[in-house]
């Protein structure tokens, strides 16, 4: 059975997130923890903005209350802890696992959700919406994350969507 849009797009997600890790342990280590002037101050801060961001949408989509979301924020702050490498790793793991338990429970990726922001309201979206929200705020960080590996003097590693599609393709 093919996969809806927004779970291939989700899975390319987790891959470039990988590429991401698995570059960063070829790398010094002083590169993941140096503070420099960017987006974030460090590629350590930047991961665990894309770690947080993802655990809220999770929530979002399961259709959990603003209150649970934030207590599951506070939760993630404390096992994001010193931010070492191989702990937001792990933690990029289990919420992948997560996401994509949820979508085997929810099934249908077109299924609307209204979630109410604190801020800007009620928005009347789908579940394909959010997850294509979840894998573009990825990308944008994952750019800041490159950028600074480049201000580093370091080479990045490649993550646009189309080395995915080539990278499923031959394994298929």
């Amino acid at each position: 059975m093919k996969k809806h849009p927004a779970i291939q797009m989700y899975d390319y997600h987790v891959w470039a997130n990988n590429q991401v890790f698995a570059r960063l342990k070829e790398l010094p280590r002083e590169i993941y923890d140096q503070e420099i002037t960017s987006v974030f101050p460090s590629i350590a801060d930047t991961l665990a903005h894309i770690f947080m961001t993802d655990t809220i949408w999770l929530g979002v989509m399961q259709g959990k209350a603003m209150d649970v979301i934030q207590a599951s924020m506070r939760e993630a702050q404390e096992k994001i802890g010193d931010k070492r490498l191989e702990t937001i790793e792990a933690l990029f793991e289990e919420s992948a696992n997560a996401y994509r338990s949820f979508f085997v429970e929810a099934g249908d990726m077109e299924k609307e959700v209204f979630p109410e922001h604190p801020k800007f309201g009620r928005l009347e979206t789908n579940l394909a919406e959010l997850v294509h929200h979840v894998v573009n705020h990825g990308t944008y960080h994952r750019g800041n994350v490159a950028a600074m590996i480049r201000q580093q003097g370091e080479s990045g590693v490649p993550t646009d969507y189309i080395f995915y599609l080539y990278e499923i393709n031959s394994t298929n």
